[in-house]
């Protein structure tokens, strides 16, 4: 993006300059045609001029903030980046003109597109590599220090190509600087460091063959130690890369040493310097989670619950990048059985126990539970930047089936019951059309949220709170507006349906229609809703993307649809394997075109890295050359002595196409960039113009400059003398202003001394206050013991009257035990009487036992029956389905027919008064009422 040329009014431009500030109205592309045509002639003539007009031109875009526009692949902002990627490989370069380029992308790489296509297609890693090779010389250089800050996100979560040129000498740089004198420069490079070294076999094996990587696993190890939480963490990581299957990583993470490391790390992440700290830390704790022995050893952590506790309570900051690492951290932490256990309890179960006094964490206490924090990371708006939604909703995933396995749904039906409703709200239709990357990252949330839900179909009773929440319209809905709005029915045979939008939408589609059939016998018209949408021929493009893609839960998941939708009577699927066999020939093609992209991507990447300004018409003479070539072989016959024979016409044919193809778009392109000169050229005429008036205005203003320089310096003369005075006095104003310090310093140890007395004396009055409320609670226990004591007196005499009472009753009871011993004996005889019945019953209970038998065989032949009527009303139920739509086209056909036989009773009507007027002037008996209409 370049900043357009200055206005039409001069004084704009003066205002504009003042401000410092970029046209903000300009249009965006007039702005990179000026960049363009400000480089153009920097290189032609690198003058003071043109090194001007082009900083105020970067200035300019670096204010407009367009860095969404240099992610839309268009030819201006590709021609824009390949511009800047050339000026700063200049070696020539105006030291202020690097800096505002420098400047200018590290704004553009916060976005993630333009990132990449920095990093890949114009190989920006290895030009900064060569700017850092020429700056070494002088550490204190700014450019130095920017290009590697530069780097250092540049290459953040990316693998770097070793064989790149200036790779090595970078690596050289980065290891000599470590382990010299440590200044600013030295956090920086031990990032790009392990930016590096993480993930990258290839530069971990280059830096071990080093002679000197003993004395850099020595410095790395000394860093450990430091007081800055970033150096201790980039140290930390680098070694984990180089040494973690080696003899000095075996002591480093072994198991005496191991808790302290886990120690170190969460200390790191929970107090780091910052999101940067933050980050490497989660990066390095999934690394090490990775080797199977460092996760057993974090398993057996007696401080992980605290840890993780301590973890979880990040997640209630404001910042949603640092927020989303915690959930990549918690994330990787349910890739372990054992920890994923822990996770669920710690959110869906606090207990709130304080953090053990061992770890050297500082506490920090929050009001709301993990599980509500996470529901308002759910909550995050579409223009959010950070995915921390979308992690959100896999860690529940995780959650949930951690549920599920371990049959443990009762702790989490009240959490259900608050997640569902946000669910669902994620599955709410937007109620205007959103753009491109809107509708991508609605598509990713609503593929997560219904992940969530089918995790919650796997247990019954979270099943039954989904299917109370969920109603068959949304799911219709749903389906329809992507069918509707997501561009899915245009056929997989064109390279539309090999968007991501439309892949999103398809699985959209596929994921809700599985919900749909495990949840059509809990929801009301549920099943009915399902057959009909199965029955829809626009089924087939998602259908067909499901059974040939490469991930194995998409073929599943559209196998159970498929399943599912065979048997229905309307099921085109015919239509099916033809667009199943579309889609393989395509991607056959795209398979053998593959090599072919390839070789022009190096091709141009290798024309990049010599000259970016001659890429275009290099590959172009390039395409005209072998196409000439190809042509002549084909008039002279030599291409039947090729060794290849068997090469068919039609196959050769499709290559010119092809070519010629690509000939077409690089002469549009070329029309473009031809228009974009023809619009520079114009604008450098207006230009000139505007330059001449402001010649002339100039002239005017020189002379009545001058004119003023003569008064200036009379006044100058006057105003000396005037200084020498206040000089004078600005000495006696110093020494005033120096006995005001002393007097300020003695001020402010007083002050400090009274804060130190202040905070004493708050320390007293609060132990003042707590021994006052002991002192008062004593005395209220004394009193209620006074009080104990005398209801005690008064219990015993009560209870020395009531045994006195007892004595006589005993007496009594006595003589009553001896009557009950004869009625005792009595009723002997009457149980031997009640056995004998008893025998009696039993007989009678053998025989009812035998009914019973017989009635359960006849209970399982009626429930057999039962089965076979009600598969008979799934038959029936599709049918019904079926003749819904067979209905709805006879009503149809019978509107028709009653508007066709209306016309016709109004035509009869017609022809019999017709006819009574017939017979009327025939002087004929008839009349119109009596005319025969049976015809």
């Amino acid at each position: 993006m370049a900043a357009r040329a200055p206005n039409t009014s001069a004084s704009r431009l003066r205002a504009r300059r003042r401000a410092g500030r970029g046209a903000g109205g300009m249009d965006a592309s007039a702005c990179l045609k000026s960049l363009l045509l400000a480089a153009a002639q920097y290189r032609a003539a690198k003058s003071a001029p043109h090194v001007a007009q082009l900083q105020r031109s970067l200035e300019v875009i670096s204010g407009l903030k367009l860095t969404r526009l240099f992610a839309s692949k268009q030819i201006l902002p590709s021609e824009c980046l390949s511009c800047l990627v050339e000026l700063i490989e200049d070696p020539n370069i105006n030291p202020c003109l690097i800096l505002s380029v420098i400047t200018l992308l590290s704004q553009l790489v916060l976005d993630k597109e333009t990132r990449e296509a920095l990093q890949n297609t114009y190989n920006l890693t290895s030009v900064l590599a060569g700017v850092v090779h020429r700056s070494s010389t002088n550490p204190n250089d700014p450019v130095l220090v920017q290009s590697i800050q530069l780097l250092q996100r540049l290459t953040y979560n990316v693998r770097v190509f070793h064989a790149s040129t200036n790779i090595d000498e970078l690596i050289l740089f980065l290891m000599h600087h470590v382990q010299s004198t440590e200044d600013e420069l030295t956090i920086p490079c031990l990032g790009l460091m392990a930016n590096l070294c993480r993930h990258n076999l290839s530069v971990q094996a280059h830096i071990k063959s080093l002679n000197d990587v003993k004395g850099f696993y020595r410095t790395l190890i000394s860093f450990l130690a430091h007081s800055s939480l970033t150096m201790v963490v980039f140290a930390l990581s680098i070694l984990s890369s180089l040494t973690l299957n080696e003899e000095v990583g075996e002591k480093l993470f072994h198991a005496r040493n191991i808790h302290q490391t886990f120690q170190l790390i969460f200390n790191i992440l929970v107090n780091g310097d910052g999101t940067l700290t933050r980050k490497y830390s989660v990066d390095l704790l999934m690394d090490l989670l990775k080797n199977p022995k460092i996760a057993d050893y974090l398993t057996r952590y007696e401080h992980f619950t605290s840890c993780l506790n301590q973890v979880l309570g990040l997640l209630h900051g404001r910042d949603p990048d640092s927020s989303s690492k915690v959930l990549e951290l918690l994330l990787a932490f349910c890739s372990v059985t054992e920890l994923r256990h822990v996770v669920r309890q710690a959110i869906l179960e606090p207990s709130g126990v304080p953090v053990s006094g061992s770890t050297r964490f500082t506490a920090r206490s929050k009001p709301s539970e993990p599980s509500i924090v996470l529901v308002h990371w759910l909550n995050q708006p579409l223009e959010g930047s950070e995915n921390c939604c979308v992690l959100a909703l896999e860690l529940f995933k995780e959650i949930f089936e951690d549920v599920i396995d371990t049959g443990n749904s009762t702790s989490a039906e009240r959490f259900v019951d608050l997640l569902l409703p946000v669910l669902l709200d994620h599955l709410q239709l937007p109620e205007q059309n959103l753009d491109e990357l809107l509708a991508k990252k609605k598509c990713e949330r609503m593929v997560k949220v219904i992940d969530v839900m089918l995790m919650l179909c796997g247990d019954d009773t979270m099943k039954m709170h989904a299917s109370k929440a969920l109603t068959a319209s949304r799911c219709t809905s749903l389906i329809e507006h992507q069918f509707t709005c997501s561009g899915i029915d245009v056929g997989f045979g064109t390279k539309v349906v090999d968007s991501e939008l439309c892949k999103l939408a398809a699985d959209v589609i596929l994921k809700t229609l599985d919900l749909m059939s495990r949840l059509k016998q809990l929801v009301p018209s549920m099943e009915v809703s399902f057959y009909k949408i199965l029955q829809d021929q626009r089924l087939i493009t998602p259908l067909a993307f499901a059974l040939t893609s490469d991930h194995r839960e998409q073929v599943q998941a559209g196998l159970r649809i498929l399943f599912e939708a065979a048997p229905l009577p309307d099921f085109p699927a015919i239509m099916l394997g033809e667009s199943i066999a579309a889609n393989n020939a395509y991607r056959q093609q795209e398979a053998e075109h593959t090599p072919k992209k390839i070789h022009m991507q190096s091709s141009i990447t290798s024309v990049m890295s010599m000259k970016c300004s001659t890429a275009y018409p290099s590959n172009d003479d390039a395409s005209t050359s072998d196409i000439q070539e190809l042509i002549q072989k084909l008039q002279s016959g030599l291409e039947m002595k090729e060794p290849i024979t068997d090469v068919r016409m039609s196959d050769i044919m499709d290559v010119y196409e092809q070519k010629l193809a690509a000939l077409a778009s690089k002469e549009t392109r070329l029309q473009d960039l031809l228009e974009a000169k023809a619009l520079a050229l114009a604008q450098a005429d207006r230009l000139i113009a505007q330059y001449r008036c402001q010649r002339a205005q100039a002239e005017s203003e020189a002379r009545t400059l001058a004119a003023m320089l003569k008064d200036t310096e009379r006044k100058n003369e006057e105003l000396d003398v005037l200084l020498k005075a206040q000089q004078v006095e600005s000495e006696r104003a110093q020494n005033d202003i120096e006995q005001l310090f002393q007097h300020n310093r003695k001020l402010q140890t007083v002050a400090e001394e009274y804060e130190i007395l202040k905070r004493s004396s708050v320390d007293l009055l609060q132990k003042h206050e707590t021994t006052e409320r002991q002192y008062k609670d004593l005395q209220l226990t004394c009193n209620s013991l006074n009080k104990q004591t005398e209801a005690m007196k008064k219990l015993n005499e009560s209870l020395k009257q009531q045994n006195d009472k007892i004595v006589a009753q005993l007496m009594e009871t006595e003589d009553h035990g001896k009557e009950l011993m004869k009625q005792l004996q009595d009723r002997d005889s009457k149980i031997s009487s009640l056995q004998q019945k008893i025998k009696l019953l039993e007989e009678k209970l053998k025989a009812r036992q035998k009914e019973k038998t017989d009635m359960e065989e006849t209970i399982d032949i009626l429930r057999k029956e039962l089965s076979k009527t009600e598969q008979a009303r799934k038959e029936l139920s599709i049918k019904a389905s079926s003749l819904e739509v067979q209905k709805s086209q006879l009503e149809g056909r019978l509107e028709e027919k009653d508007a066709i036989v209306k016309l016709q009773q109004e035509e009869l009507s017609k022809h019999s008064h017709m006819i009574a007027m017939i017979h009327s002037l025939s002087g004929g008996k008839l009349n119109a009422e009596t005319v025969n209409l049976s015809l």
